[in-house]
């Protein structure tokens, strides 16, 4: 804010004459002492600074409009990303919705439902997303991170999740049957009641997994699958599981 205090009133122009050593600088002078007189008028004209304390003002209602505002803004920046994912819909590649899902799952909007079959989704940040019921059969989640991620009774069928993060995830009552889960890390993972057949789980890491009351695992490869918990892998080979190396 710009400070008025009223200016001393300007010397006269004589007086400024005497002090002159040569006269080419008499125009140079005028010119200084008109508007020091310009100067001197305005900082005694209270108008001016009734408009600084209004414009001022004006900034602190602008600031109050835009926090007031704020929940509309989050509010539209969700519709766009629930139009892109929409959009979307049953098509293949990215169409955005990678940075759609990221966004709305860090302003923590729930994911329930959500239709992302054979989407192309490699790399996708979902950690402690709310994911159940969520269709992601077919769809490239390579190297995908959805660690504490509720993916209850979510299609992932024929998914491709290789090298990727479950670490927590609930998947009960999830259907990955056909998945390609080699390499990923599923410590933790929760499977009461989940259809693993013919779920590719070479070289995963199995440690910690709550297996008890998995619905299928038939002809699921769990061939170099690591940290299995005690009793695992003899219970999967019974019900039909397979250790192939060298399937591709």
């Amino acid at each position: 804010m710009i400070l008025h205090q009223p200016r001393p009133l300007p010397t006269p122009l004589a007086f400024r004459y005497t002090k002159l050593k040569n006269r080419w600088v008499v125009p140079l002078v005028v010119f200084d002492w008109f508007w020091d007189w310009v100067a001197y008028l305005l900082s005694n004209w209270n108008f001016l600074e009734v408009l600084d304390y209004l414009g001022s003002f004006s900034v602190l209602i602008a600031v109050i409009f835009y926090f007031s505002e704020a929940p509309d803004r989050l509010m539209q920046k969700h519709y766009e990303a629930w139009q892109v994912i929409n959009t979307a819909q049953g098509k293949g590649g990215s169409g955005g919705r990678i940075e759609a899902l990221q966004e709305l799952n860090q302003d923590k909007v729930p994911l329930v439902g959500v239709d992302a079959s054979g989407a192309f989704l490699m790399g996708v940040q979902l950690r402690h997303s709310r994911l159940s019921r969520a269709n992601f059969s077919a769809a490239d989640l390579r190297n995908a991170d959805l660690s504490d991620a509720d993916l209850s009774f979510a299609d992932l069928h024929a998914m491709n999740l290789r090298g990727g993060i479950l670490r927590n995830a609930n998947l009960e009552n999830a259907d990955l049957h056909g998945a390609d889960l080699v390499g990923a890390d599923l410590t933790g993972v929760g499977l009461q009641g989940a259809d693993l057949s013919g779920t590719d789980l070479r070289e995963v890491n199995l440690e910690n997994i709550r297996w008890m009351g998995i619905q299928a695992i038939a002809k699921a490869n769990i061939a170099g699958a690591k940290n299995a918990p005690p009793g695992f892998a003899a219970w999967a080979r019974l019900n039909g599981a397979i250790e192939e190396q060298s399937r591709q």
